[in-house]
């Protein structure tokens, strides 16, 4: 967890906002460092936790987590993480033959026509649950979906519309209905391209997620090139709906990745440019 950050977003694991939707995205840049943050953001406020990884393993962020303070084998234990493992499930539906072997859950994987409706069902039923039901059991906080990343569906065949689909569903579900939170990342390929009217890239997937959030983190490159001091900057936009309109606030940090964290600054305060 990100103090610096933290204070960027006036936000604390007491009292943080609820039913929000955050989209953290890169281009030509790693914003995973984001995803660690929330995750141990979101599982020290005690909220019930669902995790899409879809790209990495448990054991990927687990490691991450342990430098960030975060036990996530214990919080699996007590129910407050459920974690689907994206690379496990795909491999038990891809190399078995047999149809009905395997998770359910990634049932696109056999036929990304049909979309991500089985995908979205274990995320429901998982968010609706938030623990207490049995004795012994902890009653959790507000649920949490985050999903690392939602774009690497378009490179397993899924379309774009059902991605952006599934994403409203979810922040619908997860945000609107039970009063949590929802952060997906996204990935760009390259360098920022025109509008070609290609309906079914990673660009046009940004777009329409952007447009269901309110709170962008979007990760870049300095513009100036490698700088062993700093790793890069993030925009932050914050987009809030009033009676008069939407208003959007923008604001560009760099930062610096550390071993056990991340530290934030405004553009050109870092002693590496003084």
């Amino acid at each position: 967890m990100f103090t610096e950050l933290n204070s960027i977003l006036n936000t604390t694991p007491d009292n943080f906002t609820k039913g929000e939707c955050i989209l953290v995205s890169d281009r030509q840049s790693d914003a995973s460092f984001l995803i660690n943050h929330f995750l141990s953001f979101y599982l020290r406020a005690r909220c019930k936790v669902c995790f899409l990884g879809l790209v990495q393993s448990f054991n990927h962020y687990s490691h991450i987590s342990q430098r960030l303070g975060v036990n996530l084998t214990q919080a699996k234990e007590n129910g407050q993480l459920i974690f689907l493992e994206g690379l496990k499930e795909s491999l038990s539906i891809l190399i078995t033959q047999e149809a009905g072997i395997g998770s359910k859950d990634m049932e696109f994987l056999r036929d990304p026509a049909v979309g991500l409706r089985s995908l979205f069902e274990f995320v429901r039923s998982t968010v609706s649950s938030s623990g207490g039901g049995e004795e012994g059991t902890e009653e959790w906080g507000p649920p949490v979906l985050l999903v690392d990343d939602v774009s690497v569906l378009l490179s397993l065949g899924v379309s774009a519309g059902a991605v952006l689909d599934f994403s409203h569903y979810c922040r619908t579900t997860v945000c609107s209905q039970l009063q949590g939170n929802m952060v997906m990342l996204a990935r760009c390929d390259g360098e920022e391209e025109e509008d070609d009217g290609d309906d079914e890239g990673s660009e046009h997937l940004l777009k329409g997620l952007t447009h269901q959030c309110s709170l962008t983190l979007h990760v870049e490159g300095l513009p100036t090139g490698y700088c062993k001091d700093i790793h890069g900057q993030v925009e932050v936009c914050w987009r809030r709906r009033h009676s008069d309109g939407q208003h959007t606030q923008k604001k560009l940090f760099q930062y610096k990745v550390h071993d056990k964290g991340t530290s934030f600054f405004a553009r050109g305060t870092s002693s590496a440019v003084l």
